[in-house]
């Protein structure tokens, strides 16, 4: 293949017939796709497994590419989640007849043809094409090579699922991963409407650059949790805990521990089990590192300045001990990757303080950041965490998945 030209061309054709479908077609169409995926789970995990043979289990990529029966019926689960929520378009925004007796409506409408550019997640492939068809969007995926084979029996059931809906195979499609067909994606104004990257800092980073066509940003995460000095220990512990453990390789998991140095010592000692039993290496700075030592942590090492502001997207963390709240909230503002942000505390004056200042897409108070999530914040699914402020912010979902048309009636009117 030289070019992606004509598969690019058959998603901007395919615009029209899902323009034309109704609401219905496009929910058995979700709920068809759902019953696939719940079906054909020894299908999936079989492609899966190609894929992880060719990736090592080390790699922090490796979780983010494994898919178990578990994960592929709570996929299923999702998408049939989403076939119960409202059609974002055709909503209107504003209504006003003008004193020239024009009739003029603001409308949601979908955005059109969205390329998305992912890594080693196949479940991105599910959430974007069930995500796209029910607000009326055409997608063309160009996931990750470590997940060529997922991805492709993947969308050969979306695409299955499309035909027997009686709507067009084209709505979704998968592109080559040779990274030459990239830049031709990235400049395709002719057929495409947007680009959506999701990944790593350095592919966002490329797409932001090279994209003539316009970019929703996804962001990498370094998250922080900050234990201020009246936190219930127990509670700070447990939230530390399940931030960084329960799933590393997210985006929304924890980076850095900041806390306050009136409790360092008690509250380090209480996290110590937590991490320990999960082997989580530790960078630390001075204080918390004496502490630790004491303690007798296995897994310890000094902290660099590169340990800050690090996504570590494995059992690995930074903590540094801060004296107040300022210095805590300075600490956020040069490393933030502004994705989500927590404070562990029992003043509501500091709370608040700590939830108006910190510039994040969601930030948290005595809550885990893992529940940055567009299932978890009741969206359905998401494309994406985006922690820039045009169009959308956080959980990228199904709502966002629009843009704004004007309506405007007449009666024979001219403008003067």
């Amino acid at each position: 293949m030289k070019s992606i030209e004509k598969q690019l061309h058959d998603a901007k054709e395919a615009r029209h017939a899902l323009r034309g479908s109704t609401d219905a077609v496009k929910t058995t169409f979700l709920l068809e796709l759902g019953a696939r995926l719940k079906a054909s789970v020894a299908v999936i995990l079989e492609e899966n497994k190609k894929d992880l043979e060719r990736m090592d289990p080390e790699d922090p990529k490796y979780d983010r590419l494994l898919l178990t029966e578990e994960r592929i019926v709570a996929l299923a689960d999702s998408v049939c989640g989403i076939a119960k929520l409202s059609d974002p378009t055709g909503v209107i925004l504003s209504s006003k007849i003008l004193d020239n007796g024009l009739h003029i409506e603001k409308k949601t409408v979908a955005l059109g043809v969205v390329g998305v550019i992912y890594e080693s997640r196949p479940n991105v492939t599910i959430d974007v094409a069930a995500l796209c068809v029910r607000s009326g969007n055409v997608c063309v995926l160009r996931g990750g090579t470590d997940a060529w084979f997922t991805n492709n029996a993947l969308v050969r059931l979306i695409q299955d699922a499309l035909a027997d809906s009686g709507l067009d195979r084209h709505i979704v499609q998968l592109l080559p991963t040779d990274r030459a067909f990239v830049q031709e994606l990235l400049t395709a104004t002719k057929y495409v409407d947007i680009i959506i990257p999701r990944g790593s800092q350095s592919l966002i980073n490329f797409v932001r650059e090279n994209a003539k066509v316009p970019v929703i940003e996804t962001g990498a995460g370094v998250c922080h949790t900050y234990v201020e000095r009246t936190a219930d220990l127990n509670k700070a512990a447990r939230i530390v805990a399940n931030a960084k453990i329960s799933r590393p390789s997210v985006c929304n998991s924890l980076d850095t521990v900041l806390v306050d140095k009136l409790v360092a010592i008690d509250f380090l000692r209480l996290l110590q089990p937590y991490f320990a039993a999960d082997n989580v290496d530790v960078f630390a700075d001075y204080y918390a590192y004496s502490a630790l030592e004491e303690l007798g942590y296995p897994t310890l090492q000094r902290a660099t300045p590169e340990d800050f502001g690090r996504e570590f997207l494995a059992l690995a963390c930074s903590i540094r001990v801060v004296d107040n709240m300022e210095e805590a909230l300075t600490h956020i503002g040069e490393y933030s990757s502004k994705h989500s942000e927590c404070i562990v505390s029992q003043d509501e004056l500091q709370i608040d303080r700590f939830l108006a200042a910190v510039d994040a897409a969601a930030v948290y108070a005595n809550a885990s950041t893992r529940f940055t999530d567009g299932g978890e914040f009741g969206l359905g699914a998401e494309i994406g965490i985006s922690t820039q402020k045009l169009h959308a912010r956080g959980p990228f979902a199904l709502e966002k998945l629009v843009t704004e048309k004007w309506f405007v009636r007449g009666n024979g009117q001219i403008r003067a």
